[in-house]
């Protein structure tokens, strides 16, 4: 019989432990608990290293987790830092990289369409109410095991409409990046990264003066008034971060 590695985290102790004993009664399943994310994330990376990695990953949506950073997985990683997500769906976006084959399932105290359809867009197979019965979260875990995606019927009309809604930002926002310049992209991308105008300066080898008006062109042509509008805008229509890690790691190897 094959197993089904289930994580189940939640910062509520007792519905985490109560949740992972009642699913460890089935007998296809094995499950683990972790009360937080970096406990999750500790989790996850370990059962990779020892070659028997989770499966499917049920995550409250309202974790309350603190703003702190934890080492990636491997030595060879230890130096670079991983911030740790602020909620349930925050950790399935950034799980849809580190381990891009769990699937992932989000448990919900209330019914909230913007949030569900968040948690698709964040790369999350299903979204479940905390009270669902029992037989109903496993047919939903084994159900997104066949690639299946799970949502109550009566979210089902409310999440298409923000599905939709998202789609036409983000054709919008895509349309407004693509009239910028290489370089007004290349500065967009660092501003995106949380780099001042000094930083952007000194990373692309430009005037502080030049690099005002490259700013200045970017949120005149993106349409806004503030660099954090540019950033959500530029976010809606997937720019990512210039890699800082990257960067200062080959500035600080030597030159033999």
């Amino acid at each position: 019989m094959q197993r089904i590695r289930v994580l189940v985290v939640d910062d509520h102790r007792i519905f985490a432990e109560s949740l992972a004993a009642a699913l460890a009664a089935e007998q296809d399943v094995d499950v683990a608990a972790a009360g937080s994310a970096p406990a999750a994330l500790r989790n996850l990376d370990r059962a990779v290293t020892d070659g028997r990695r989770f499966d499917v990953l049920l995550a409250d949506a309202d974790l309350a987790a603190p703003l702190l950073a934890v080492p990636a997985q491997g030595a060879a990683r230890e130096a670079v830092p991983r911030a740790v997500p602020r909620d349930g769906i925050a950790l399935v976006s950034g799980l849809r990289t580190s381990h891009p084959y769990l699937r992932t399932v989000v448990l919900a105290d209330r019914d909230d369409p913007r949030r569900a359809a968040a948690a698709l867009q964040a790369g999350a197979s299903g979204w479940v109410a905390k009270d669902c019965s029992l037989s109903r979260l496993l047919a939903v875990i084994r159900g997104v095991l066949r690639d299946e995606t799970h949502l109550p019927p009566a979210l089902l009309t409310g999440v298409l409409r923000e599905l939709t809604a998202a789609r036409k930002h983000r054709s919008e926002s895509e349309r407004l990046v693509e009239s910028l310049t290489p370089r007004e992209r290349e500065v967009l991308r660092c501003m995106v990264a949380g780099l001042g105008r000094k930083a952007v300066a000194e990373r692309l080898f430009l005037s502080p003066h030049t690099v005002r008006t490259h700013m200045q062109n970017v949120l005149g042509k993106l349409g806004v008034h503030s660099t954090l509008a540019a950033v959500a805008l530029a976010r809606r229509a997937g720019v990512g971060p210039v890699e800082l890690e990257a960067a200062a790691a080959a500035a600080s190897v030597p030159v033999p």
